[in-house]
């Protein structure tokens, strides 16, 4: 969506100096109630304070300087001290409640959360906004000075179209141009001096805010092209870092078309593109930016990953044998590289990839236990284990590891140790459905009946998490059934196959468990269809064939008796 720029009054002044001595004796003639918009950047509005302070001695001057989104002023002003002595309330930071609204308006993208973080309601329109526009005379009656709204252009343009009840009451408005020198010197200050990704990461959704007000604001006064670029690209990188890829792209692009050159733009795209799933385009952005910079060796291991996600695995190990060429010690690009091997079956060049990469950093845990499930995929379940002890060394909070442990001990038959691991995993992770599914599993492997109980008692909680577990429900259906609690079990087996109608061993069973309630022909219907999905089960050909030479004894001797007896 394209806006235009705001079609100001005709008497506003263009130059700063005499918008300033407009305001000055606006404020001086003014008594009691009245609405003033300023327009002007944030490191303006610090110097309009300051100077109307020192210009204006005998006014009682206060500052209002709102630093998060809001969805009522009226309280925050009627909650000010000393009102009665006020004859200038200057109103700061507005635009943050404003912000999340004009910014995705400006970019068409839809609003991603209409939550009091963004001061939204479900009708779209900012809280803060539809509170003012129903407040106007509250306002007018119960305030008897002159408000001044410092506002930066986007926020001022939203305004207008959004609380015009409001906004109609003012009695003017006064644009203060930032010069071009304050402009380079804020922008360099917002996307060099004060740019750090890993720090915008851990900021708070008020932090973000901030910052990209700021950015907006000086968008608003016509940089330079190589700055405008610069603040699209670190607005971009604020919402990745916020998980807002849709707006990301948005802003990347921006970028990227202002000035094509910016390879970390392109970088930015292609890391929020595959966020989304967009593995392709993403692949495109990565190789705009390797023929810009071909040598930045990140680039290729994500890059590598796109193709991974693609399916594309002789590719992304092309892609990262060129990272490692470039940069042989980049430890995560072996474990990357390890990883697509062993979607290929190359499981010994796998290991020998994730070994390459403990040799740099003996420590990393994603290569132990990459590793640790290399080797218990090859039966070396011992070497598994060290693996996974290593790893947890370095990481004990890894649940995956703990989990995979499981894995090897039940291997080499040591279940209770397994169980004990699993545990470990459901610690860290109450809601584990795998690790819950294992751990009944083994439970229900010791055949005790407490532990059959406690296994459908684990069974029954993954089954919370995924209702559709049909493997759950056929471990559950098995450990009833050995406590002989066959109509329970064959309603388990019933659940299992209603997921997955092919299921044959839950066919087979659900036979077993309606034999021991000697209903036959059910019985022999349920190993039928087993047969039917797995037609050399032997298990299914033998019992079905028993009950057969069973059923067919009990029909002969039914009909001995008849005839010995007639009715």
């Amino acid at each position: 969506m394209k806006l235009e720029a705001i079609d100001w009054e005709q008497d506003i002044p263009l130059d700063a100096d005499e918008a300033y001595r407009s305001l000055v004796r606006s404020l001086k003639r003014t008594q009691g109630f009245a609405l003033l918009f300023v327009r002007c950047s944030p490191v303006q509005s610090d110097r309009i304070i300051t100077d109307i302070r020192a210009d204006l001695p005998s006014k009682t001057i206060e500052v209002l300087e709102l630093e998060e989104s809001i969805d009522n002023l009226y309280d925050h002003v009627a909650a000010l001290p000393n009102q009665d002595q006020i004859n200038v309330l200057f109103i700061k930071g507005i635009e943050y409640s404003i912000f999340a609204y004009e910014d995705r308006e400006m970019n068409d993208v839809n609003l991603r959360s209409r939550s009091s973080v963004y001061g939204g309601t479900w009708q779209g329109i900012p809280r803060i906004l539809g509170h003012l526009n129903l407040s106007r005379e509250r306002f007018r009656d119960n305030f008897k000075f002159c408000f001044v709204f410092l506002l930066p252009e986007f926020a001022l343009r939203y305004f207008i179209r959004r609380a015009p009840d409001f906004f109609d009451w003012r009695s003017n408005i006064y644009e203060f141009p930032t010069d071009k020198g304050t402009v380079s010197q804020e922008i360099h200050r917002l996307t060099y001096l004060d740019s750090n990704y890993d720090e915008y990461s851990i900021q708070t959704p008020k932090q973000h805010i901030s910052k990209l007000s700021a950015i907006l604001s000086y968008l608003d006064e016509n940089p330079e092209l190589d700055n405008e670029a610069a603040l699209w690209l670190e607005k971009g990188l604020i919402h990745q870092a916020s998980n807002e890829y849709k707006e990301a792209i948005a802003s990347f692009n921006k970028a990227v078309k202002i000035k094509a050159s910016c390879y970390q733009a392109w970088y930015g795209l292609g890391r929020a593109l595959q966020k989304l799933g967009r593995n392709k385009e993403a692949i495109d952005s990565y190789d705009k930016v390797l023929r810009l910079k071909p040598n930045i060796h990140e680039t290729l291991l994500v890059r590598g990953n796109a193709l991974v996600n693609l399916g594309k695995h002789k590719k992304a190990i092309i892609s990262y044998d060129k990272a490692l060429k470039i940069n042989p010690e980049y430890y995560e690009a072996w474990v990357t590289r390890g990883n697509a091997l062993v979607h290929l079956g190359r499981t010994e060049e796998a290991l020998i990839s994730y070994d390459r990469a403990l040799q740099i950093n003996p420590e990393y845990h994603y290569a132990l236990h990459n590793r640790g499930n290399v080797l218990t995929s090859l039966g070396r379940n011992e070497e598994a284990l060290t693996s996974y002890d290593r790893a947890l060394q370095t990481k004990p909070d890894f649940y995956e590891s703990w989990y995979s442990r499981s894995v090897s001990l039940a291997n080499l038959g040591r279940y209770k140790e397994a169980i004990a691991s699993l545990d470990k995993a459901l610690q860290l992770k109450p809601d584990y459905q795998n690790a819950l599914y294992n751990r009944g599993a083994l439970l229900a492997n010791l055949n005790k009946r407490n532990e059959l109980k406690e296994a459908i008692a684990s069974y029954d909680k993954a089954l919370q998490i995924k209702p559709d577990f049909y493997e759950a429900w056929l471990g559950r259906g098995i450990a009833l059934a050995k406590l002989s609690r066959q109509k329970e079990a064959i309603a388990s087996f019933d659940k299992s196959l209603q997921f997955k109608s092919d299921y044959s061993e839950a066919w087979y069973l659900r036979g077993k468990s309606l034999a021991i309630l000697l209903r036959y022909k059910e019985a022999i219907a349920s190993f039928d269809k087993a047969l039917q999905i797995e037609p050399n089960n032997k298990s299914a050909i033998r019992d079905r064939d028993t009950l057969k030479t069973i059923d067919n004894i009990g029909q002969t001797v039914k009909s001995f008796w008849e005839k010995l007896f007639p009715r």
